[in-house]
């Protein structure tokens, strides 16, 4: 696979999954999607503003390294609070979402804003910026 190709598969997995982050946070937050709308005060709400501002920053490639390790411990802390409890193993307990979201997340935080982000862009700008400096 060419590096362009690798970096449009990066972008597509970034987007996709803050993507679903954001919806998960927002069943939360606003109670859309089918999920049920909890107080902004309580642990389930405060999970769903970190999924939804991750999920955002995430989507859009800004602040992509902090963004995806907190949702990436968030996902781990999920894990372990609500379905560890319930059996061993994540297909028996129902936290393979919140295992999936972990390692993704773990990954986009050690890759970071890659193509098609908002960081690439202001990372360019301050390059184009340094050149002309440099010239004058």
């Amino acid at each position: 696979m060419t590096p362009d190709r690798v970096e449009m598969a990066y972008a597509v997995l970034r987007v996709v999954a803050g993507g679903l982050f954001i919806v998960h946070g927002l069943q939360k937050v606003l109670g859309l999607f089918g999920g049920q709308q909890v107080g902004l005060s309580t642990m389930l709400g405060v999970a769903g503003m970190i999924e939804t501002t991750a999920g955002a920053l995430i989507i859009i490639g800004l602040y992509t390294t902090v963004a995806a390790f907190i949702a990436s411990g968030e996902m781990a802390a999920a894990y372990f609070m609500a379905h560890a409890p319930k059996g061993a193993l994540p297909i028996q307990n129902g936290g393979e979402l919140a295992v999936l979201f972990c390692f993704v997340f773990l990954y986009v935080a050690a890759r970071g804003d890659g193509a098609w982000s908002v960081g690439e862009l202001l990372e360019s700008r301050k390059t184009f910026t340094r050149r002309v400096t440099n010239l004058v």
